[in-house]
């Protein structure tokens, strides 16, 4: 951390890079940027951990037979990829880092409303991550990401307490951040910043917070509940005890759907960025994408039993909850057609963070028909527990929000940096990862359809063509991921300097240097602007602050 940051001491003066760059100044730092910059390196950390279990589970299917490792330990490597991956990559990485950096900035305010509980909230995160850490030390656990009721009250399954418990601290730390943005966005705003001048970056992570603030608490419930039940023997989710499994999936899915839009709603943030830079223009019917962000939080709360059509809930609330699945996917629609919208006679360049950004648009797109295609309750009942719902959820996470993420850290990585990456390899690592992406999960479509189910270990060989194309796809989707790290880290001190607005972009952070002040802003600026306002932009030249 200190020898990455020393590399930036040639970049202007006084930037929140400079100045005191020991290990202790960054662990008792209380600038939003430098936490962010700590929210990084952590959910790098574990991206790595999960994707690595992932790789073995790719190798495992290479073939029909399970002759790579044993039925428990690939029970505890798919359990570990998705606890990982959810709870302590998809869901921080985008509103805890670039919502960290970002948000203040955007608004004209020169820190997080409340910065000691910004600071408290990585803490937390990062406790969480090694109580993970240290169930994945001690032997595992072997439930699922989703800690199925009665299984995960079971006493033979291992180490369910200590993931419970990891992700009952880790939610405190999303708790935390949801509050901090909320009340950043209400009260530091600048002058003249009312809210059809914000930026639409910021809806979309105002909304993300809600949803922070309104469903993590009953998650964390559940998991204390979980616990509860282990260690007292009480009976709450285990019918053998009086308990009830459906209360759990009940508990469990109104959290975990709205998470969903917690990790695609702030993609969905940048993206709109990206695409308004991009084409010069101001982003088509900004009230109706502005809207839909909150539209998409509020019906994310009205979905979650769409997940148990084949738990034994009623038909008449399984048929509500199919329509309320159908309806939340009309303010996604709304976005997408608005985003093409403003593509349409826009002065177009495809740098690449608008290349990831038309990756994200693809992916997206897929996963969201086929999630329209589950929340059809004939086809739900075909295509649950197959590898179809692996294929529709990581088309939306992994293509959709990944994407999106990797299209915002390119576009403000001059801002956070100071430094330039190299612009062809940029290029380069997008069609690859937009290739591999496709190549690893497209065949699995194909094998939810044919009735592939998921979390096997070994399965017929007839179905061997497609897995072993899956994992080819994974290795492309390796090197996508592998080769934007090498040349950011490269620019970290190679990298041209940035100047304070290379891409000539709108909005206040562009008219700060690059990178910004610890203080951000001298003094606070007056916002008498629309957002997008590109005509206030020079072509060619540099806004300054």
């Amino acid at each position: 951390m200190s020898s990455a940051s020393s590399t930036l001491l040639a970049l202007p003066e006084k930037s929140y890079l400079s100045g005191e760059n020991g290990l202790k100044s960054w662990l008792l730092t209380l600038d939003h940027k430098r936490i962010a910059l700590l929210y990084l390196f952590t959910t790098a950390f574990f991206f790595v951990i999960g994707g690595t279990a992932a790789a073995v589970i790719r190798l495992e299917l290479l073939t029909p037979a399970g002759d790579l490792v044993s039925a428990d330990t690939y029970n505890k490597l798919f359990s570990i990829h998705g606890i990982i991956m959810v709870f302590f990559f998809l869901v921080p990485i985008a509103p805890a880092v670039l919502g960290n950096f970002l948000i203040p900035l955007m608004i004209g305010a020169r820190d997080v409303a409340l910065p000691r509980i910004n600071l408290f909230s990585w803490y937390l995160f990062a406790i969480g991550g090694c109580v993970e850490l240290y169930m994945m030390i001690t032997g595992g656990v072997d439930t699922g990401w989703t800690f199925t009721t009665p299984l995960s009250t079971h006493y033979l399954n291992t180490n369910v307490i200590a993931a419970a418990m990891g992700i009952f601290i880790a939610g405190f730390s999303s708790i935390l951040t949801g509050l901090n943005f909320i009340v950043t966005i209400h009260k530091m705003r600048a002058p003249g910043m009312t809210w059809y001048r914000l930026p639409l970056f910021i809806w979309s992570y105002y909304a993300t917070s809600i949803i922070f603030v309104l469903a993590t608490p009953v998650i964390a419930i559940s998991m204390v509940l979980l616990v509860l039940e282990r260690v007292t023997g009480i009976g709450v989710f285990d019918p053998t005890k009086g308990g009830d499994p459906l209360l759990f999936q009940h508990l469990f899915w109104f959290y975990s759907h709205p998470a969903v839009y917690v990790m695609i709603l702030p993609g969905m943030g940048v993206i709109s960025e990206v695409i308004s830079c991009f084409s010069r223009k101001r982003v088509f019917g900004y009230t109706a994408v502005a809207f839909s962000s909150v539209a998409i939080a509020v019906f994310a709360f009205f979905v979650w039993a769409h997940h148990m059509f084949i738990m034994g809930i009623s038909t008449y609330s399984a048929m509500v909850f199919s329509f309320f699945t159908m309806l939340v996917a009309v303010p996604s629609a709304i976005k997408v057609f608005n985003w093409s919208a403003t593509l349409y006679k826009g002065s177009i360049t495809f740098d690449t963070p608008m290349l990831y950004t038309f990756g994200f648009l693809g992916l997206f797109t897929i996963g969201g028909l086929t999630g329209v295609m589950l929340a059809s309750l004939g086809m739900d009942i075909h295509l649950t527990e197959t590898y179809f719902i692996v294929a529709h959820f990581h088309y939306v996470m992994v293509g959709g929000m990944v994407s999106a993420f990797m299209a915002g850290l390119h576009f403000w990585w001059p801002k956070i940096t100071g430094r330039m990456y190299p612009e062809s390899l940029g290029r380069l690592a997008a069609v690859i990862l937009f290739i591999g992406f496709n190549l690893t999960f497209f065949p699995q479509f194909i094998l939810g359809v044919l009735g592939m189910p998921r979390r096997y270990h070994s399965y017929p060989p007839e179905f061997q063509v497609l897995n072993v194309m899956s994992t080819a796809g994974a290795s492309v989707l390796a090197i996508g991921y592998l080769l934007p790290a090498l040349y950011l880290i490269w620019s970290l001190k190679y990298g041209r300097i940035a100047g304070a607005n290379p891409w000539r972009a709108a909005g206040l952070e562009w008219t700060l240097q690059s990178p910004p002040l610890t203080e951000n802003f001298r003094e606070v600026p007056i916002v008498d602007f629309e957002a997008y306002d590109y005509d206030r932009v020079v072509p060619g030249v540099e806004v300054t602050g």
